[in-house]
């Protein structure tokens, strides 16, 4: 997927964001497994007040969600673009740990639960991760089926 099939897919599916607790934005295949790429709109909201929606940065780290998901190398010591978990056990805090865990995960009413519930899950089977480019970080949670991953973004963090 180039930039602009990114952006045209965008555009395909914002209208429907509001009616569902997601909406898939298209599916990757890498390494015989497939990735669910999915736009909440909780995250299309916080993309816009960002005045970050479909900006170069946004549409580069949509775009590498090509790489998958690498359970090999799920950790990011930084420089990496792609798909990278995020726990609560590291420190200091950081600002993607408390959009992600403390204003979202931990708070059903914010969505996680029907995130959860819509694919055949519980919220604590919701893995925090974030989908990396250079110069920004989409925020979700990641599943894994047998069959497929799924990457549900809820948010976005573009701190240094």
């Amino acid at each position: 997927m180039n930039l602009s099939e990114a952006k045209q897919k965008l555009q395909a599916i914002t209208p429907n964001l509001v009616d569902a607790p997601f909406v898939v934005l298209d599916i990757f295949e890498r390494n015989g497994r497939s990735l669910h790429l999915a736009l909440t709109d909780r995250f299309y909201h916080a993309c816009r007040k960002g005045k970050v929606w479909q900006s170069q940065a946004f549409l580069t780290a949509i775009k590498n969600a090509e790489y998958g998901f690498d359970p090999h190398l799920a950790r990011s010591r930084g420089g990496r673009d792609g798909i990278f978990l995020i726990d609560r056990s590291y420190t200091p805090k950081n600002v993607m740990m408390t959009k992600l865990f403390d204003r979202y995960l931990d708070v059903p009413e914010r969505g996680a639960d029907e995130v959860a519930k819509t694919l055949g899950t519980k919220v604590d089977q919701l893995q925090a991760a974030r989908l990396v480019s250079h110069h920004l970080r989409l925020l979700g949670v990641l599943w894994q089926d047998i069959g497929a991953d799924w990457l549900i973004l809820v948010d976005y963090d573009d701190t240094k």
